[in-house]
């Protein structure tokens, strides 16, 4: 007699990370993970967010990535010591939040950085000649100051890319824009203050979250099992085969992160970020 058995993973919630500043190698892993999710029919997503954000093309991606799987699957995102900004637009693309009442979120806006060294490149005797083809081709050149026109221009974009920030979170947490703006000014507040507010349905920890995405989809939370999708070993440990000098970043306290963080910098100098900054 022939018997049919559900999939392993219909009985069990996958589990995705998202930890660190949110750029193209986060986004990659994470978008690969999604459709896993869907093609091997989980019933639910437990997502766990400790992030400070990032940039906003790849986090309009991924969340755009979780809405679409909401048709299919339960998703129930933890926001861990920290998911602010960036980390925040990405929540937004789960059904229901639950966070630490300690969690340090929010920081809704847009910051666009730029440097300008110009002052130092005088002192050294160095400038740089520029050839272009309209007078914004450069815009946010480290070797001079804004113009008045420059900053106008990058003002609107700040501004556009904030009001898509803002209706997001409004109609994922069903609130109007003009709430939403009354506390998106780029302060940071609690996972307490969170639910007052509307962005976070309940406190809790990740395995609260855990329980309560498996009652969603009529599993038992104290058997229900996660399968958690691995992040890849950080670019630093897969490069190099010294050893000792793994050893040595391994030992010392946030330097892993600490060079993950300066690659972040170093390539989206002058792009958007929805990234909370203290």
């Amino acid at each position: 007699m022939l018997r049919l058995f559900k999939p392993r993973s219909r009985k069990q919630i996958a589990r995705i990370e998202i930890n660190g500043a949110i750029a193209g190698a986060t986004r990659k892993r994470v978008l690969e993970a999604l459709k896993t999710v869907e093609e091997r029919k989980f019933p639910a997503l437990l997502l766990r967010i400790d992030s400070p954000g990032g940039t906003v093309g790849d986090s309009q991606e991924i969340y755009s990535a979780l809405r679409k799987l909401q048709e299919k699957v339960k998703i129930v995102a933890s926001f861990g010591n920290i998911s602010a900004s960036g980390g925040v637009y990405i929540g937004m693309g789960a059904q229901h939040i639950v966070a630490n009442p300690g969690t340090i979120t929010g920081s809704i806006g847009v910051i666009l950085r730029g440097n300008n060294l110009e002052r130092l490149l005088e002192k050294v005797g160095v400038s740089f000649k520029v050839i272009k083809s309209g007078p914004y081709k450069d815009i946010l050149a480290f070797d001079r100051e804004l113009t008045d026109p420059e900053k106008i221009i990058l003002q609107d974009l700040i501004d556009i890319s904030y009001s898509q920030f803002v209706q997001t979170v409004a109609e994922s947490r069903n609130l109007s824009n003009e709430t939403v703006r009354t506390f998106a000014d780029g302060r940071v507040f609690t996972g307490e203050q969170a639910v007052t507010l509307g962005l976070v349905d309940r406190l809790g920890t990740e395995e609260d979250a855990r329980r309560w995405a498996a009652e969603l989809v009529g599993l038992d939370p104290e058997k229900t099992k996660c399968f958690t999708f691995e992040e890849k070993k950080p670019l630093v440990s897969r490069l190099t085969s010294n050893k000792s000098l793994i050893t040595a970043i391994n030992t010392v306290p946030g330097l892993s992160a600490g060079v993950d963080w300066l690659e972040f910098e170093l390539s989206t100098s002058g792009l958007p970020l929805w990234l909370y900054r203290p």
